[in-house]
């Protein structure tokens, strides 16, 4: 029988990237589809600190292994921000409009470097607690490119690919993103029990 792990989020896409990775190996599912609705206060001063605190949460309510993912854009010219608050930056605005604020408050900047973090946070049967880390290093271009993946990857450039995370495949993206390398370390730490 596959293994049922619950994936922390309300995010279709989080569940499809989450699922592809795994193949078939595990059924992702997230925690509406067990009729978990409510999400955790993100309190957290870090990617890892907000992954435990979604996972927990989602932990106390299930017998389910559980899985939770926090990311975010790091911008180095702006400090790193927006980071761990880039799904709350701007909240109630479109993704669109969060991607051309970002390219406006950089303008003044010649260094558009910036990086991807993923910090996953499993908690296993037993209730033990893990966390794998991944990142991906990129730029910041001044339009948005591409329309595959979702929040800021149509202004997030990869040199090695030249495309926009927004223009790569899910294989592509699966490869090199911030979230399948954590994935990939979280993978090889299942298949290694």
């Amino acid at each position: 029988m596959i293994k049922t792990i619950v994936l922390a989020t309300h995010n279709p896409h989080k569940v499809e990237e989450f699922q592809k990775a795994v193949d078939k190996k595990y059924k992702i599912v997230s925690a509406d589809e067990i009729g978990i609705l409510e999400e955790p206060l993100e309190t957290g001063k870090t990617f890892s600190e907000n992954a435990l605190i979604k996972a927990r949460f989602v932990a106390s309510k299930t017998s389910f292994p559980v899985i939770a993912d926090d990311s975010g854009l790091e911008i180095h010219a702006l400090g790193n921000f927006p980071g761990i608050y880039s799904s709350r930056f701007m909240e109630g605005h479109t993704y669109q409009e969060k991607c051309l604020e970002l390219i406006n408050r950089l303008s003044p900047f010649k260094d558009k470097s910036a990086h991807f973090t993923s910090c996953i946070a499993y908690i296993d049967e037993e209730r033990n607690e893990f966390v794998f880390e991944g990142k991906c290093e990129g730029m910041i271009i001044d339009k948005m490119m591409g329309n595959q993946g979702f929040g800021y990857d149509p202004i997030f450039y990869v040199p090695a690919y030249n495309k926009t995370f927004a223009e790569l495949s899910i294989e592509e993206k699966s490869v090199i993103s911030h979230r399948g390398k954590s994935i990939q370390k979280w993978l090889k730490f299942l298949l290694s029990k």
